[in-house]
């Protein structure tokens, strides 16, 4: 069968995505890397009186991998060989970018203003939206905007989400603005029939916030975590751009041919191999959300209470920590979603040490799935004793900001202690002429000035008291006994007042219930 250019095309950005399988060999491996090694041959009279076993996808350096030549492995490695760095590299490498993310950008911004329904946002305005869309695109290095417009619509949930005299308008303006190679549709998600739509009216590229906003997370993914949680959430643009590509080829009748004797088309091919690709992603992400369990109970078990410190991204979250703590390893950028990875930081308030958990930043609009490929991360929220929601008061959309945290808190199922205890610091005060907070408890700071941390970590100390159980006690103490020593290692010694002559001591602490009752059963009569 022949097939026209764009079909050839099509199935050259599929195979770029996933490797077709092909005819196995003694030895088929994607790269020369030393890692690979010689697949065997089942044996002849095997292969002929039995069915053959599912084979095992694998995005290291071998492209396939029966199952039989791993038992070995599994029985040597167990639980632990989920996946490997080099695994996880690859995973990162086959990336959405394969869709023309990755290159640097000339970008024409579009932001469909809604004017009324359930999706017209009352707290904002599109003028703002759309700064924030800018910001999106600048975040980006090499990507910059060439034009942008408002453009009103009353259908957003259509296909062409505009009008037809407005989509009319705006595709003469995008092929007039010279230059441009992406145009960038500032909603939350486009569906694989409006994104393809798009691109055949407007011959560029088509992004949306999800594939933008997951760009920018690429570019500062660091950890094995954040990379194997980006590799997640770029599943649903994989799919959709399948699906458009698969189109394309169908028109052709390529979609539908069989594998060489794979019994399976080449849409089934790919359609399985973007389900194991998650099923292996998932499985690795589930062993680090064991680990952070664990590293959370081995918190719990010395008593050291979490505060997470939490806020729309670039609210100053890193810089409030790095003041709290005097950490100099912390590097605070002026950048959207510089941190994409929980860090622990300890410190000393008056009366204990703590742990401040930084945390992801969130977004407007910011799509359910990519909040929930980053899961494992965001469920150490869940798990704090206290939380500080920083709120950045010289942005002009101050208020909508805070509304969409807590709407995404809300969707988190944070428990309601955490929330009804929350406290709420107003930062970069610096930046707003004589500036008081209108909302009741709320603290002023400026973490870069390092002013208002005193009344923040009282507050801190005081709501931890609570959240923790712990309470200030004076235990009279035999200095002939052991009881002084376990109550430094055990409990927050804040002042001992000593009778020599009687060799006894009142000891004022900061003690847990649970220390308390250990320290009773122990020294019980005494």
């Amino acid at each position: 069968m022949l097939y026209n250019r764009s079909a050839v095309a099509a199935l050259r950005r599929i195979h770029a995505w996933f490797p077709v399988p092909r005819p196995r060999r003694a030895h088929t491996c994607l790269t020369s890397s030393a890692t690979c090694r010689p697949l065997r041959r089942p044996a002849p009279a095997l292969a002929a009186t039995c069915p053959p076993r599912p084979r095992e996808f694998s995005l290291s350096a071998c492209r396939w991998r029966n199952t039989d030549d791993d038992d070995d492995d599994d029985d040597e490695d167990g639980e632990d060989d989920v996946i490997d760095d080099s695994e996880v590299e690859e995973l990162f490498q086959l990336r959405a970018a394969a869709g023309g993310l990755g290159a640097a950008h000339r970008v024409f911004v579009v932001h469909p203003d809604v004017k009324w329904g359930s999706q017209k946002q009352h707290l904002t305005t599109a003028e703002l939206m759309m700064a924030e869309a800018v910001g999106l695109v600048n975040t980006l290095d090499g990507w910059s905007v060439v034009d942008k417009v408002v453009m009103s619509t009353k259908t957003p949930e259509k296909k062409l989400i505009f009008g037809k005299g407005n989509f009319q308008t705006l595709t003469d303006r995008i092929r007039r603005t010279a230059g441009i190679t992406a145009v960038f549709v500032n909603v939350e998600r486009l569906s694989a029939l409006s994104e393809r739509e798009f691109e055949e009216a407007w011959g560029v590229k088509v992004f949306d916030r999800y594939s933008v906003v997951l760009h920018i997370f690429r570019c500062n993914a660091r950890t094995k975590e954040a990379k194997l949680q980006i590799s997640l959430a770029e599943i649903p643009l994989l799919r959709s751009r399948l699906k458009n590509e698969m189109a394309d080829l169908d028109q052709q009748g390529g979609g539908s041919r069989y594998i060489g004797g794979s019994g399976e088309t080449l849409t089934e091919v790919q359609q399985r191999l973007l389900r194991e690709r998650e099923l292996k992603i998932r499985s690795a992400l589930e062993k680090l959300r064991r680990k952070r369990r664990l590293l959370r109970s081995q918190r719990r078990d010395k008593e050291l209470p979490a505060v997470s410190v939490l806020g729309y991204t670039n609210c100053g979250k890193t810089t409030l920590i790095k003041a709290l703590t005097g950490d100099a390893g912390l590097r605070p950028r002026n950048q959207l979603f510089a941190t994409l990875d929980v860090t622990v930081h300890a410190a000393q308030l008056s009366h204990m040490t703590v742990l401040y958990v930084d945390t992801i930043g969130f977004l407007s609009q910011l799509p359910h799935q990519l909040i929930d490929s980053f899961s494992a991360t965001l469920e150490d929220i869940k798990h704090s004793d206290v939380l500080v929601h920083v709120r950045d008061v010289s942005h002009p959309e101050t208020a909508n900001q805070k509304a969409n945290v807590l709407r995404v808190l809300e969707n988190m199922r944070i428990p309601d202690r955490l929330l009804s205890s929350m406290i709420e610091v107003h930062n970069k005060t610096d930046l707003v002429d004589n500036y008081r907070p209108t909302e009741p408890g709320a603290l002023p700071i400026s973490a870069l000035e390092q002013r208002g941390l005193d009344a923040l970590r009282a507050a801190m100390e005081e709501e931890l008291m609570t959240s923790t159980g712990k309470r200030v006690m004076e235990l009279a103490v035999d200095l002939g006994s052991p009881q002084l020593s376990w109550l430094y290692k055990e409990a927050a010694v804040q002042d001992v007042r000593v009778n020599a002559d009687e060799g006894s001591a009142v000891v004022k602490v900061i003690i847990s219930a649970a220390a308390y009752g250990r320290y009773r059963k122990l020294f019980a009569g005494r």
